[in-house]
């Protein structure tokens, strides 16, 4: 499912127009995306969490030309599943 796809369904759930559909996902995305970046977890209790975390500065292998090149520490978000959508893929 893309997210044409998504807007589509929550057009059809709600009984709403696609521009509302579109309008509500892109201030959902916007708000979940101004919480990560201020650091702030964001939960969906039994969808799941979205959240960031360091990931260290490493050393990594260029594979065209074989040379080492130094990877810099940063955030990154990651999401961890809840209770009720592990179950519901099961």
């Amino acid at each position: 499912m893309n997210k044409q796809d998504l807007i589509a369904h929550i057009a059809k759930e709600t009984g709403s127009s696609k521009v509302l559909a579109a309008a509500a996902l892109d201030s959902l995305i916007g708000g979940i995306t101004k919480s990560l970046k201020k650091g702030n977890p964001v939960t969906f209790v039994g969808f799941g969490t979205f959240l960031t975390s360091q990931r260290k500065a490493r050393t990594a292998r260029n594979p065209q030309t074989g040379a080492t090149i130094k990877i810099a520490k940063r955030r990154v978000a990651r999401f961890k599943p809840g209770k009720a959508l592990k179950d519901a893929v099961k």
